[in-house]
């Protein structure tokens, strides 16, 4: 991806810029725990990591990736 500016600056400026949230992984929590229970539709491990996440948290993802469509979850396109 190309980014007008480095990553470490670029992302911090759009979070505060946005008024994005930032949603703290947690592994040792029910994030980590929900993989195992999700049906195997993807097979990135990250992508399921952050679906888990979504799925608990009850929140809507934003993504291209087609794959994530067979999930429980909120997608915005």
């Amino acid at each position: 991806m190309d980014l007008p500016r480095a990553p470490d600056r670029f992302v911090p400026e759009q979070i505060r810029e946005n008024g994005f949230g930032v949603l703290p992984l947690q592994l040792a929590h029910a994030h980590a725990l929900a993989v195992a229970a999700l049906p195997d539709r993807h097979r990135d491990p990250f992508d399921r990591l952050l679906v888990a996440q979504w799925m608990v948290e009850r929140a809507p993802i934003v993504t291209s990736d087609r794959a994530l469509a067979g999930y429980p979850i909120k997608i915005v396109w």
